[in-house]
């Protein structure tokens, strides 16, 4: 008998009715070692959400219907709001009432940012795109604390867990969300080279900008933090969307950008002429006085990049464990599961030290903690950010031809990708600012050193990497004129011992011994599948998503 064409035959059911957080059981031992159990279930519910049929389709929608600029209304006054999809204000909605976005810094509980970034992972799952205003409103507050009045005004806002969207007096919301302004058209990342000028008013810390934003996300936002020039040099500014008087500021959107990937996000060209800024922290200290906000939306954009891995890991072991090929399971195929285990394995590495970096953030009282997370975070943000693209793509080629095709997902999740390497810093500067680190704050090399010093003797190719590693900081330290050209290599090899030091003391035997003999060893050469030996069928085994 012939079959019935109309019928599908041998293809995946649709990933949906998973639980996000409880069924990653390297994000539930990382959030447990860290925090604890507690926070696990205090999870779950955002887990199960993010795995809904209904979150999916939402996640679609977002990026298939963009966000649109209305720079004037009917009568021709001047209005420059932006239009999303009421899938984006559902997805937001969800996100911020699970105090995804600034409450972290408000909260007594000791693990709250561990907390948060296991959520901020698990939700970006539904799609990455919104995450960038949630992950600004979470950076913006530690920079707002160097002015204690423009803090106790703000953050009680940011961390609200209400959402409340529109142009209004701050007053009048119930929650507010913050962005950033810190790129020019004729600087990219050299800050200093900006040409927008800060002139002083009458009234005490206020100013008028002047000039313009080549990239600034979110411009539908209540409060930014923009970098221009003031008399005493690059100083940071904080500008209101709406002024006391309720009137809205001069923040005039020129366009929208039309991205790679990225599309539920608005991302737009901002100008300046009179509009009103207070000052944050001293003139000409701009730059630090940011740091703190580049800081943690670095930390997001490992979180991010982890979580497009693990959404990608579980399309490609999902498709995997449904479709016949050959005589049998594709995930059953030697080969096969030699690819698989390999994402599993970078998606677990990078999990590992996700979390970790979290959880310094929760302990930067600690000295060892804040220093940990000064270097660990440039080369994290350089290195996981980095693999994320090679891991996608190989995740879309197991599914064939049907991770080619929009509806899988998978091209969403391939245009999105690259975009956490170019944010907060590309790969150089991120690897630059880890010879910065190094060479200018001896107590990061220390407690490097501490860290992955914690697994010596559980591998030894972990201690000969560590050993390499530290032979390599030492002659390029001694070396200027090949210091800079080596930057990329010392700040991936620092990265792969600490993901080496957290698997070896916390992962399965399987997992530690599989990322040691080759992100470690002599003979991997960066491809996919190409293990030699371990037990790859547990690997992903662990890694395939239950339903």
């Amino acid at each position: 008998m012939g079959s019935d064409i109309r019928v599908a035959t041998n293809q995946a059911p649709p990933l949906v009715g998973h639980n996000i957080v409880t069924g990653d059981a390297s994000l539930v031992e990382a959030v447990t070692r860290h925090a604890d159990a507690g926070v696990v279930d205090d999870l779950a519910p955002i887990g199960a959400l993010a795995g809904t049929a209904e979150a999916r389709e939402h996640g679609m929608l977002a990026n298939e219907f963009h966000p649109r600029l209305t720079p004037y209304d009917r009568y021709g006054h001047r209005i420059d709001e932006v239009e999303f999809h009421p899938s984006w204000h559902w997805l937001m909605d969800r996100a911020v009432s699970q105090g995804l976005a600034a409450a972290a810094w408000e909260s007594d509980e000791p693990h709250a940012h561990v907390r948060r970034a296991a959520g901020f992972m698990a939700w970006s799952h539904t799609e990455p795109g919104h995450g960038c205003p949630v992950s600004m409103t979470y950076a913006a507050v530690p920079a707002l604390r160097a002015d204690d009045a423009i803090a106790k005004e703000w953050t009680p806002l940011l961390a609200s867990l209400r959402y409340d969207p529109g142009v209004r007096l701050a007053s009048e919301k119930l929650g507010a969300l913050a962005g950033m302004g810190m790129t020019e058209k004729q600087g990219g990342s050299d800050v200093r080279a900006n040409v927008t000028e800060a002139r002083r008013t009458s009234v005490e810390g206020e100013y008028t900008l002047h000039g313009h934003k080549w990239f600034t996300s979110a411009p539908m936002n209540d409060v930014f933090l923009v970098l221009a020039q003031a008399p005493g040099g690059v100083t940071c500014f904080v500008v209101p969307r709406v002024l006391p008087d309720g009137s809205r500021n001069r923040l005039d959107v020129v366009r929208l950008k039309d991205k790679l990937g990225n599309r539920s996000n608005a991302s737009s060209e901002l100008e300046f002429d009179g509009t009103v800024a207070r000052r944050l922290g001293d003139e000409g200290r701009g730059v630090r006085t940011i740091i703190e906000m580049v800081a943690a939306t670095r930390l997001d954009c490992v979180l991010g990049s982890t979580s497009l891995m693990r959404r990608a890991v579980n399309e490609a072991t999902w498709h995997a464990g449904h479709r016949s090929a050959f005589g049998g399971l594709l995930i059953e195929k030697p080969l096969m599961q030699n690819v698989l285990a390999d994402l599993a394995v970078e998606a677990e590495a990078a999990t590992a030290l996700a979390i970790r970096l979290a959880a310094a953030v929760d302990g930067l009282q600690d000295p060892h903690e804040a220093a940990l997370r000064r270097i660990a975070l440039p080369l994290s943000k350089f290195w996981v950010c980095k693999r994320t693209p090679a891991l996608v793509a190989e995740a879309l080629e197991c599914l064939g031809g049907n991770g080619y095709v929009e509806e899988s997902g998978l091209p969403l999740l391939y245009r999105e990708a690259p975009l956490n390497s170019v944010w907060e810093g590309s790969g150089n500067v991120n690897a630059l600012d880890v010879l910065r680190a190094l060479g200018r704050e001896p107590e990061v090399l220390d407690a490097w050193i501490t860290e992955v010093g914690r697994a010596r003797g559980g591998d030894a190719r972990l201690d000969r990497a560590v050993e390499d590693t530290l032979a390599l900081i030492g002659s390029l330290l001694g070396e200027p004129t090949s210091l800079e050209v080596n930057a990329r290599r010392l700040a991936m090899r620092m990265a792969l011992c600490l993901q080496g030091s957290l698997l070896v003391r916390y992962a399965p035997a399987a997992v530690a011994d599989v990322f040691c003999a080759s992100r470690l060893g002599t003979a991997y050469d960066g491809v996919f599948g190409t293990l030699d030996g371990g037990d790859l069928r547990a690997i992903v085994e662990r890694a395939t998503p239950v339903v």
